[in-house]
């Protein structure tokens, strides 16, 4: 099940999950699905991924949903209508370039996350967490150094989004600090009450 809002989903990929309580595992969930029926990320059926790395992965959390899946060769079979390097390549640049560690779950993650980016509500939601602490706390295992920038708690797709604005030097945002941007509330609103402190690996 998928948890969204308190309201929970059914994934039946998650029939086959190792711990479908996991939110890693609840995130690559919700990133095959994502990248199964979003346009926006035509073409990276999984979801930026490889086939033998995809392969990988569902062997390793999913054991038993290869062949429901995936298609033997999908990169080959959807490269010719993969959407446009745009917004996708640059969240993941970005999330690639502060990875913890070398390991192929971390880099999973990556892919994972700026696929879910792609999604339309909080990004918390679209990786199919409980919570934003739940989200919050991935990013501050397995991506530690941006996690730390967010210094001033910004919604995390808003946060992506300013440091990718940061590092192409084009600063959309016209106000000198976000503490006097009519935008203010669109980007550090609250999504939940409670306060929390990140879980460490």
């Amino acid at each position: 099940m998928l948890a969204r809002n308190d309201v929970f989903s059914y994934d039946p990929l998650l029939a086959y999950a190792k711990d479908p309580q996991d939110p890693l595992i609840l995130t690559f969930a919700s990133a095959i699905e994502l990248s199964r029926s979003s346009s926006r990320l035509a073409g990276r059926e999984g979801f930026g991924l490889d086939h033998a790395e995809f392969c990988a992965l569902l062997d390793r959390y999913f054991p038993g949903a290869r062949g429901v899946y995936i298609r033997p060769a999908f990169p080959a079979a959807e490269a010719g209508r993969r959407a446009p390097a745009d917004e996708f390549d640059s969240l993941l640049s970005l999330l690639l370039g502060h990875c913890s560690d070398a390991a192929s779950e971390t880099r999973w993650l990556a892919h994972a996350v700026a696929a879910c980016c792609m999604g339309d509500d909080h990004l918390w939601q679209d990786m199919g967490l409980a919570d934003r602490r739940a989200l919050s706390d991935l990013l501050a295992s397995y991506f530690p150094a941006l996690f730390s920038r967010n210094t001033g708690g910004m919604r995390w797709k808003k946060f992506f989004y300013k440091q990718l604005c940061e590092r192409e030097g084009a600063f959309v945002c016209r106000s000198p600090t976000c503490a006097e941007c009519d935008e203010y509330a669109n980007c550090f609103g609250s999504e939940e009450d409670d306060a929390w402190q990140p879980v460490k690996r």
